[in-house]
């Protein structure tokens, strides 16, 4: 995969692609990470990417004249000439997990990281080909917006992560990912569950997936809608619903 990450405060990007997974990631090639500097794409000797908006009003638009020749020119380059063009923007979809998913199966992402107040509708409404928002709040900016995206989709790549573990992720079946316990077994009173330490599979998977029920259902009741249950398990659940009731 190739991701151009079209901002005008490349800095802002430069660290979190260069620690961690998404670091070893690139390393091994799984994924190219490009950021782009919008202001390369500005014809003056100012470099100007903004101006003040048509109709008055507080704050600055991004122009559409830098953005159209940075995502043209990063499309010539790509091989194919195509890529996914997204605006991150508090407007746009929520992303989620399915997203993630969605994106990891394309070969190339345009990110345009929104400024100021944003950017001309011209280029919302003819060049994009999708508004990604990461949730129901306003940053600065859409570079660590952009940055949450690209870890989410990253991680997805085929050999990043085992594909087993990705499939027990919250999220995956619309569940919350059950508890997690590692050594000593008892620390300062408190128990790892006895199940977790029987040595039977079959009853360590019951009881994880019980518990990714239960977890849900207490923090994230809304994604039981979608999640699809088996007969013991809804019964497990009815229960607790009947013991939050009394």
């Amino acid at each position: 995969m190739k991701i151009d990450l079209v901002t005008i405060f490349p800095g802002i990007l430069e660290g979190p692609f260069r620690e961690s997974m998404i670091k070893r990631a690139v390393d091994r090639g799984l994924v190219e990470i490009n950021l782009v500097d919008l202001r390369d794409y500005t014809r003056d000797r100012h470099r100007q990417v903004d101006d003040t908006p048509y109709g008055g009003g507080y704050g600055m638009i991004l122009k559409p004249e830098p953005i159209y020749e940075a995502v043209e020119d990063l499309k010539s380059k790509s091989g194919s000439g195509t890529a996914r063009v997204i605006l991150l923007t508090p407007q746009g979809r929520r992303f989620n997990q399915d997203a993630a998913r969605e994106l990891s199966q394309e070969k190339h992402l345009i990110m345009i990281c929104g400024r100021y107040e944003g950017v001309d509708e011209r280029v919302r409404s003819t060049l994009v080909d999708d508004e990604i928002s990461i949730g129901d709040y306003v940053l600065t900016g859409g570079e660590l917006a952009a940055a949450v995206v690209v870890d989410a989709v990253v991680r997805l790549l085929p050999g990043f992560i085992a594909e087993e573990a990705a499939a027990n992720e919250s999220f995956s079946e619309s569940l919350l990912e059950h508890p997690h316990y590692t050594r000593p077994p008892v620390f300062r009173g408190m128990e790892v569950p006895s199940v977790l330490q029987s040595g039977n599979h079959a009853e360590i998977d019951r009881w994880r997936r019980m518990q990714s029920v239960k977890r849900t259902y207490e923090r994230r009741p809304d994604l039981l809608e979608k999640a699809r249950l088996l007969p013991d398990e809804k019964a497990y659940l009815e229960k607790i619903e009947k013991q939050q009731d009394k």
